[in-house]
């Protein structure tokens, strides 16, 4: 069954969507605050633990700030694999729903 745009932005499934859509941004943005912000805090609080020596190249805030860079990164890998896996099929299906506005 077709439908027209302003059918589909008023449907259940579209608000479910858009919902879930925020949630999960929401979540990730909320690791990714805490992620950058807990690396600042240590780096503020624990001065004396970032600046100990670990192994014979670094110190413990060295690989601190390298792991703020690897953990972004696995939250960006979650968000585009959520996002190809079930956003984009979502979209898809609510995108076949809709009626062309041309005809």
């Amino acid at each position: 069954m077709k439908i027209k745009a302003h059918q589909l932005i008023e449907s259940i499934e579209f608000k479910k969507l858009v919902r879930t859509r925020w949630t999960v941004s929401f979540v990730l943005l909320f690791f990714l605050f805490l992620n950058y912000y807990g690396f600042i805090l240590i780096i503020a609080l624990k001065k004396e633990w970032v600046t100990q020596k670990l192994g014979n190249f670094g110190n413990y805030g060295l690989y601190a700030g390298a792991s703020v860079i690897l953990f972004s990164w696995l939250l960006t890998f979650l968000y585009v694999f959520w996002a190809n896996r079930y956003y984009d099929q979502e979209v898809e299906v609510l995108k076949s729903k809709l009626e062309s506005e041309t005809k």
